[in-house]
């Protein structure tokens, strides 16, 4: 699995940027991660175009599309908007599957207490969200994230914005988690 640092977020809403830890730190580990259907691999991104590993997660769990994002301000056309946009609390009807394939940002996720968790992903981080989970995407202060976007089937980026509870698969995660 390799490791994966997160955190229980500060309360600030300050600079989305920053780590927002608490003082003292409160770290997440893997397992409460997965307990709440977040998954990692950690890969190497450096051969990522023939990376056997990646070829064998892909296959196992259907991610048959593939594109690639480059955030930073050179890149993505109106950036500061988009920065915007993907750090707005929302959900999606089909997991989230990102490999950080250079850079370093932030996924943040809402624990079982509805608490936000920050779980910083930097080069060769492969995470999944489940559909449903309440999260949100920043870049960190780096201000660069190069990502493998892969989906099942062909992609949607509908984004639906919190609050969303009323979805089958938002009541479908939320009783997985009353079973876990």
């Amino acid at each position: 699995m390799g490791s994966l640092e997160a955190w229980y977020m500060d309360e600030s809403s300050e600079k989305q940027k920053l780590p927002h830890r608490l003082n003292p730190n409160q770290p997440v580990t893997l397992t409460q991660l997965e307990q709440i259907g977040v998954y990692h691999w950690k890969l190497n991104a450096d051969n990522y175009e023939n990376d056997p590993e990646l070829q064998k997660i892909r296959e196992e769990k259907g991610y048959s599309y593939m594109d690639i994002i480059t955030i930073h301000p050179d890149k993505l056309p109106d950036y500061e908007n988009k920065v915007k946009m993907f750090y707005e609390e929302h959900l999606h009807l089909d997991d989230e599957i990102r490999y950080i394939l250079d850079g370093s940002s932030y996924f943040d996720v809402r624990g079982k207490d509805d608490r936000w968790i920050r779980i910083a992903v930097s080069k060769g981080d492969l995470i999944t969200l489940p559909a449903g989970i309440y999260h949100r995407f920043t870049v960190d202060e780096s201000n660069y994230t190069k990502a493998m976007r892969l989906f099942v089937g062909e992609p949607v980026w509908k984004a639906y914005n919190r609050p969303a509870d009323d979805f089958d698969i938002r009541k479908a995660y939320v009783n997985s988690l009353s079973c876990s």
